[in-house]
């Protein structure tokens, strides 16, 4: 399957709001995490039927203050990959700069050369922990 589409997704400021603008397109609630521990609430929108063109809107439920912006809500494109390491791996040896390593062997983000962060999940199980993931540093922001 090599590499799969997940969801783009952007901050929000208003949830409800922000919900009703897309209700109005006509995406509909598909899913709904709320992380106490985090204090997020993520919501997963989708046009009826097509519940592979998700977007996560995510909601910080103390603002988005601290966060390192560009003036722009847009969050991150997400993909899904076979393995995570070996994708890494292609995109370091190309040049390109790992700014979340996969040191859980699950997640990873990257940045594309317009400075779009993207997403990077392994399939299934996490992998087990491997070196040079496993003791690399972040780099930069996502």
């Amino acid at each position: 399957m090599g590499i799969e589409y997940l969801h783009t997704m952007v901050r929000v400021k208003d949830l409800e709001a922000s919900m009703a603008f897309f209700e109005l397109l006509g995406l509909e609630e598909r899913r709904r995490i709320e992380n106490d521990k985090g204090r997020f609430t993520l919501v997963f929108m989708c046009p009826p039927g097509q519940e592979n063109a998700d977007v996560e809107l995510t909601y910080n439920w103390d603002g988005d203050d601290g966060l390192p912006s560009d003036g722009r809500h847009f969050g991150h494109l997400a993909y899904r990959v076979d393995d995570i390491y070996a994708l890494c791996q292609k995109l370091q040896d190309a040049g390109v700069t790992i700014n979340r390593p996969p040191r859980d062997g699950h997640m990873a983000f990257v940045r594309s050369p317009d400075n779009v962060s993207v997403e990077l999940l392994q399939r299934g199980d996490h992998r087990e922990p491997a070196e040079p993931w496993a003791s690399m540093e972040n780099t930069g922001h996502w």
